[in-house]
Parts: structure tokens; C-alpha cells; sequence
């Protein structure tokens, strides 16, 4: 009898930003070398699906993306409820790694400057669990714009590993007037890099990478400009 683990639910963002050049840069982190899971690996944002993500509160908290658009959208055997609580989770994941959010106010519009300061003073709150995102959202009376991010693929780690993980993998554009944190609680440094370079990284053994980063970067690396990418994908 085979004796395989069932994957966890997990979602991975990749937020890309346009360069002087008219090409564009990918945001990448790299692990904390001392954690048991990937450490020092070279990946894109993300992590494991929360109870919260899809809970009734936090659904309340979501714009631009119905539940059951969600589910139409990543197909399979999922709930209305837990395929929309994959998009909250890339989300949330980004927040607490790198410190960019797609959070909107009652009119859709982007936090005030003074919100985003307390935005960042409680970002650690979240990423240590002393908060949930929909506490956070509720104390500033703010939104998660779901619209801003577009499905990628999916990837299931495979039977033979003990860990394993069924990821969805979102593709986004970086908000105005926001930046990557440059290290947080998981991360040890952040990177903008051109999907080649990257790639480059990777190739000559500098950072290690899983198999689906390399693959989305390869993906990304077919399009040669900014404008491209964001025709290509239909990135707002």
C-alpha cells in the first residue's frame, strides 16, 4: 500500500513592475536560510490556505470576484467558497512577505496615506497570527480588490515527496505607489529580476528554485516587453 500525503491547499503570486527599458521585473524572494521548509530557495510570495481566508466575514471583505466566479475560474471539484478562499490567501501571503496589498476602501479606491502606515505597523501582527486579515480589514474599514489578480496554473507536488502542496499560481502588476519590503519574518531578501535573469540565477546554481517557479518564470521570460505582459495577461 502507498503511503502518500494529502497536498494542502496553498496559492503563489508572482508581481511584476515595468523597468526604464520597457521590459519588466518579477518580485522574488529568498527563504530565511535556517527554515526547515526551502530555506535559502528563491521563490515567488505565498503559502498555505487559511480557515479564515474563506470564512463568511472574509468573503464580506472581497471585491471585484464572486465566489462562484472563482469556482468557474479554477474548475475542479472545490467550493465556491474555498476556490475564492485561494485568491484571498495569495493576497494575504504578499502582504505578510513582502508588504503589498490590493486593499480598497468603500469606493474602491486606494488606502489613504495615513491608513498605510498603520497598514504596515500591523502587517507583522498578521504575519505572527495575532490578527487575522479579516480583523485587519474590518479595523480600517477596507476591501481586498481580488480584480487586480489573474489565474495562472495550477501545480500538485508530486506522490513521491511527503510534503506536498496543491497550488494555485496568481500573476499580478504592483499597485502604485508601493514597494517590496527588502526582508520580513520569512524572508531574507527580495529581489526584482527580470524572468531571464532569474532564470540565469537559477542555471548557475547562485539560488536554488521548485520546478513550477522555474516553469512560470520561463513562461514569462517568452514576452519581451511590458506592454506585452500586461496585453498577454490583460494585467490591470
Amino acid at each position: 500500500m502507498n503511503d502518500y500525503s494529502a497536498p494542502s491547499k496553498a496559492s503563489t503570486i508572482i508581481v511584476i513592475r515595468p523597468e526604464s527599458n520597457g521590459g519588466f521585473g518579477v518580485l522574488l524572494t529568498r527563504r530565511q536560510q535556517e527554515m526547515q521548509f526551502l530555506g535559502g530557495y528563491l521563490v515567488f510570495p505565498g503559502g498555505g490556505i487559511e480557515k479564515e481566508d474563506y470564512s463568511e466575514r472574509m468573503l464580506s471583505r472581497c471585491r471585484g470576484l464572486s465566489p462562484s466566479e472563482a469556482k468557474e475560474k479554477l474548475g475542479g471539484d472545490i467550493s465556491p467558497e474555498l476556490s475564492l478562499g485561494h485568491w484571498v490567501a495569495a493576497v494575504r501571503e504578499l502582504f505578510e512577505e513582502a508588504g503589498i496589498h490590493f486593499f480598497v476602501d468603500q469606493s474602491n479606491q486606494a488606502a489613504r496615506n495615513d491608513v498605510q502606515i498603520r497598514l504596515a505597523e500591523k502587517r507583522k501582527d498578521l504575519s505572527e497570527g495575532r490578527i487575522n486579515l479579516p480583523q485587519l480589514l474590518e479595523s480600517e474599514q477596507l476591501f481586498c480588490d481580488l480584480s487586480r489578480l489573474t489565474y495562472l496554473f495550477h501545480r500538485t507536488t508530486p506522490e513521491k515527496y511527503k510534503l506536498r502542496f496543491d497550488t494555485r499560481f496568481y500573476l499580478a502588476a504592483l499597485p502604485e505607489n508601493q514597494s517590496a519590503l527588502a526582508f520580513s519574518e520569512e524572508v531574507a531578501e527580495s529581489f526584482w529580476l527580470s524572468p531571464r535573469a532569474a532564470l540565469d540565477q537559477s542555471e548557475s546554481g547562485l539560488f536554488p528554485m521548485l520546478p513550477p517557479t522555474i516553469i512560470a518564470l520561463r513562461s514569462l521570460a517568452e514576452h519581451d516587453s511590458w506592454n506585452g505582459l500586461r496585453a498577454a495577461f490583460r494585467l490591470s
